[in-house]
């Protein structure tokens, strides 16, 4: 009996070795870094933050475009009108006149803001047309250039706030850029380990299904012999079953890991995908300190802690400008003409001035714009707290992390371990219950530990690389290689 079970024990273990290394035709196989890499590449989300990253890009030009100079034509081309007109006479009566004229001007000015004011200097030259077609008579107006400065008065001046706050949110937008692509890291690897842990079990279903069917073979010749009861027969028949239906539910869950994996990545092809075990170390150093210095130094939130206070003032600044005194003062030196002919307005054209204060003064508004003063200070002060807390939980979530991964780095080695005791120990149960020295229970157990280590060593992988993973995208820094991750 003990010759018979070491023959079947060898013919199956070489089967299954056979197996393994045999090349399975039309397979891809896959390394963790290589899945990564493909989501990074491939994937919806990558495109979604590409096209995310642009969008920024497009606003930050916007915003960039309103410190330069703009040249703008405006005008009434034409200016067509028939109607009747209230007309005034000189006794103070009014009578409606036809009126049917044409009133065209085309008007090109030049403008620069100036940030640190918050005013405008800006150039112009204007020709105004004017057609009496009752008359029959033409009329040209126009400024050959003018020069002239607009600057408001006490009040919010949104181009120098804007300046201050606009920096901050596209260099965010970059971080956050980074960010998502080691989101997806993160959310790759966790496909990946889904279909490796569904692998993994697959082979294990398999290999239990052949060791069970040759164990009950061997079973049933020692029960022919009267060696062993029948209710151990029974056992291993249920064990036989189980065997079968943990190899179905295994296909199924290696499916659906499978597809969920190509939806992803955004892999194409139809071949099977053969996962390569990740390897147990990481080989890197890393510190609390190290990992907070890099954060700070590169993620978006912050960014975001200097952004949101600064958004907080503006709107106090806002509040209290629009609650004072409004002015605007615009100045204006140039040269006009009116003339029959368009040469003639520019022959000889006269001075033209203008100085003019426009003002808005609110006298009583029963508290409406002290309320919004407050509402901001308010605002202002709940904005600076809910920083300092987010700031702690930066803080905490980093540190937390650190020492998850080096936890990590400890538990996988523990979990190698325990993997190959218990397979030892299963082969060793095998062996006894085939002499006749283990019982049916005792083997189950053996069989159920071997499996759960062989589980918990992937799940412990799993862990390791997440955290890995996890650290990278805190930080948006590269601790395997020394430098700040970066991606075009």
């Amino acid at each position: 009996m003990k010759r018979i079970y070491f023959i079947a024990t060898a013919i199956v273990t070489l089967a299954w070795q056979n197996l393994k290394c045999q090349p399975v035709a039309d397979s891809l196989r896959l390394s963790l870094q290589q899945v990564v890499a493909m989501a990074r590449e491939s994937s919806i989300a990558s495109k979604q933050a590409a096209t995310l990253k642009e969008n920024k890009y497009w606003q930050w030009r916007t915003y960039k475009s309103n410190y330069k100079p703009q040249l703008l034509l405006t005008g009434n081309l034409p200016g067509y009108s028939k109607t009747y007109e209230e007309i005034t006479q000189p006794n103070g009566s009014i009578i409606f006149q036809p009126v049917r004229n044409d009133n065209s001007a085309l008007n090109l000015s030049l403008e620069q803001n100036i940030t640190a004011t918050g005013g405008t200097v800006f150039a112009t030259t204007s020709l105004q047309r004017f057609s009496d077609f009752d008359r029959d008579k033409i009329l040209y107006n126009g400024v050959p250039y003018a020069l002239g400065y607009s600057q408001p008065l006490f009040m919010f001046n949104a181009l120098k706030w804007n300046n201050k706050i606009e920096p901050l949110k596209y260099n965010e937008s970059k971080q956050e850029f980074i960010e998502s692509m080691e989101q997806i890291s993160i959310r790759a690897s966790g496909y990946f380990f889904d279909l490796l842990l569904a692998q993994v079990n697959l082979q294990i279903s398999e290999t239990n299904l052949a060791n069970t069917e040759n164990i009950l073979r061997i079973a049933n010749e020692k029960f022919d012999l009267g060696k062993i009861s029948k209710n151990e027969i029974l056992q291993l028949q249920l064990e036989l079953l189980k065997s079968k239906k943990s190899v179905a539910t295994a296909k199924r869950d290696m499916e659906i890991a499978t597809l969920n994996i190509r939806a992803y990545t955004g892999i194409k092809s139809d071949e099977k995908i053969i996962l390569e075990l990740p390897e147990g170390s990481i080989n890197m150093q890393v510190s609390a300190d190290k990992v907070l210095t890099e954060a700070y130094a590169n993620r978006s939130d912050a960014i975001a802690f200097t952004r949101k206070v600064m958004e907080a003032k503006r709107d106090v600044a806002k509040a209290r400008g629009d609650n004072s005194l409004n002015a605007t003062l615009t100045a204006r030196l140039g040269f006009s003409n009116s003339a029959s002919t368009v040469p003639k307005v520019y022959q000889q054209p006269q001075d033209q001035q203008l100085l003019q204060l426009s003002f808005d003064i609110p006298i009583l508004d029963w508290g409406r714009s002290r309320s919004r003063l407050k509402t901001a200070e308010a605002n202002q002060q709940f904005v600076q707290y809910a920083v300092e807390q987010d700031q702690q939980n930066f803080k905490q979530e980093i540190i937390t992390q650190v020492t998850l991964f080096s936890m990590m780095q400890d538990q996988l080695t523990l979990t190698a371990q325990a993997d190959s005791i218990a397979s030892e120990k299963y082969q060793i149960a095998k062996e006894r219950y085939v002499l006749g020295h283990l019982s049916i229970t005792d083997l189950s157990i053996a069989f159920s530990e071997k499996d759960q280590a062989k589980r918990d060593y992937v799940t412990a992988l799993r862990d390791l690389w997440g955290a890995y993973y996890e650290l990278r995208y805190l930080s948006l820094y590269d601790f395997e290689n020394d430098r700040k991750i970066a991606y075009k």
